[in-house]
């Protein structure tokens, strides 16, 4: 029996590479078909060298063949792999993401989880495609701010490779090692550990195409920030403070970090947290109970942009907890005031793309400090 190739190549239309949506005819991954007779040679290129992802194209070539073409065809299956070039993990950006975003303040309690969860409901609800990548490896928050405690990730395909696939909830994707512990779990790891478990999080991740990723550091000015700031070329940071003089102090060495000339990741700007508070009795009244525009002032004298203030709101602290970011509610100052804040991260990150060139990663030689981080 003579073999059509045209009724062969319909055929292995049917099917596809595990891990690709087009079929491996359409995808280019069926090279050739060549017949004699009753014998049938496919030629296939694969971009993985994956054992059990040849070996199934191959059973599946074999099966159609004699399942649709003729039963007693003598099947050969060449495979050749032409995986493409690797990039370099460290330093390089995650492809489908058009900008990376760290929040980090100098000291804890000053609101920045709060102020990240907000802020990307705020993108997210003016037409942006927003990730999370939940960085404080020991005080992960994410999970309860955004009511998704009990969920887990679920493993997918992506191009023969296995990823975690973020949680989505209110419209933006999330990751945080803490769906990967118990709530009472304490996370006791040295910083190659948690490094480690970062990067997964990062490059193991199908984190799709998204507009924004904000990226929630722990507080401070340690090592998963240059884990951190190893891993990813960085587009720019948001530093939050509170007005205090405490807080202020801290907020200007995490400034003065972004801006080290080792590191040189551009400083969108500062954000003033618990600026004041209005009861509701009396609107028009506000009270600075941490002092007045502090963080104002310190971006002014840093000459760096400063992106708004949010007062403190009973509210903010209420949603947060219950797991539904304040800035979902609508018609009201505080979703007023994130909606101001995203506007501002957008338009500096604008300014920034448009008058600097990309982020390069760091190389750390050494732990030491700030000294020995190079380019």
């Amino acid at each position: 029996m003579k073999l059509d190739r045209k009724e062969i190549l319909s055929a292995l239309e049917t099917i596809s590479i595990a891990g690709e949506g087009k079929n491996m005819v359409e995808s280019g991954a069926v090279q050739n078909v060549i017949t004699f007779g009753d014998e049938v040679v496919v030629d296939l290129v694969l971009n993985t060298p994956a054992l059990h992802i040849k070996k199934r194209a191959e059973v599946d070539i074999i099966k159609v063949i004699h399942e649709k073409i003729y039963e007693k065809a003598k099947v050969k299956v060449n495979i050749k792999v032409e995986a493409p070039e690797k990039p370099e993990i460290k330093g390089k950006s995650i492809p489908g993401i058009s900008n990376i975003i760290a929040v980090s303040s100098g000291k804890g309690g000053v609101g920045k989880s709060t102020i990240t969860a907000n802020l990307a409901v705020s993108l997210a609800n003016m037409g942006f495609k927003v990730g999370v990548l939940d960085a404080d490896i020991y005080g992960p928050s994410m999970p309860i701010m955004f009511d998704v405690e009990k969920s887990k990730p679920i493993s997918v395909e992506v191009g023969g490779k296995s990823k975690m696939k973020p949680i989505t909830s209110y419209g933006v994707e999330l990751l945080s090692i803490g769906f990967f512990t118990s709530p009472d779990q304490a996370v006791i790891w040295r910083g190659p550990m948690a490094s480690k478990a970062l990067n997964q999080m990062i490059f193991d991740a199908d984190w799709g195409e998204l507009d924004f990723m904000l990226v929630d550091l722990p507080p401070g000015t340690g090592d998963i920030h240059l884990s951190i700031m190893q891993s990813l070329p960085l587009t720019g940071a948001v530093v939050v403070s509170t007005p205090q003089a405490v807080a202020l102090a801290d907020a200007k060495k995490g400034v003065a970090m972004f801006q080290n000339e080792s590191i040189n990741v551009p400083v969108l700007g500062i954000i003033e947290n618990m600026a004041y508070f209005t009861p509701e009795e009396l609107p028009e009244n506000k009270y600075y109970i941490f002092g007045k525009e502090g963080a104002k002032n310190l971006a002014a004298d840093l000459n760096v942009p400063f992106l708004g203030e949010v007062p403190i709101v009973q509210s903010i602290r209420e949603a947060g907890d219950y797991g539904r970011p304040a800035a979902l509610q609508t018609a009201t100052v505080v979703q007023a005031a994130f909606e101001e804040l995203a506007r501002s991260v957008v338009s500096e990150t604008v300014k920034r793309n448009d008058s600097l060139p990309p982020t390069e990663a760091i190389k750390i030689t050494t732990m030491a400090g700030c000294s020995a981080v190079k380019k």
